[in-house]
């Protein structure tokens, strides 16, 4: 018995382990696409769950779904995600992991400086104003507006 090229909302929640309701909510973002069959039902190529399974790793990975959207629109809508393609998405989300992983490092190892200082103008605070930045305009404390506080080009 061959297997169907299409598949029911439900038969797809079931296969990849995704409820109904983010099934509806990938298809609003634009991540997947389904069609009607006659009787108006929603139905899904068997391809898309190839496709769901990149979106949830992606996900797992912390990658923004407008990202993940981004690079699913070089892969037609009804072609399976071929192992060229999951190498080719997976190496350009390499390097913003890598950039992820640097900042959450910078600010585990500097978190203790800055507990409880009260004053973003200290020299000391390798944090949020490495090499006294924000003293450079004044002295005393400051609120800061400006870049992220914390990650590689930021000492």
């Amino acid at each position: 018995m061959a297997l169907a090229r299409e598949l029911s909302v439900g038969e797809v929640a079931k296969r990849t382990g995704v409820a109904v309701s983010t099934l509806h909510f990938y298809e609003s973002k634009g991540l997947i696409s389904s069609y009607r069959d006659s009787a108006n039902h929603r139905r899904y190529h068997r391809d898309i769950l190839r496709k769901i399974s990149v979106i949830r790793i992606a996900q797992q990975a912390g990658i923004q779904l407008r990202e993940i959207k981004a690079a699913l629109a070089s892969i037609p809508g009804d072609k399976t995600v071929t192992p060229k393609d999951w190498e080719r998405l997976s190496t350009t989300w390499r390097q913003q992991l890598n950039d992820r992983i640097d900042q959450l490092t910078d600010l585990r190892d500097n978190l203790d400086t800055c507990i409880g200082c009260g004053c973003l103008s200290m020299k000391h605070c390798r944090l949020a104003n490495p090499n006294d930045i924000l003293g450079e305009d004044s002295p005393g404390p400051h609120i800061y507006h400006g870049e992220p506080l914390f990650g590689p080009d930021k000492e």
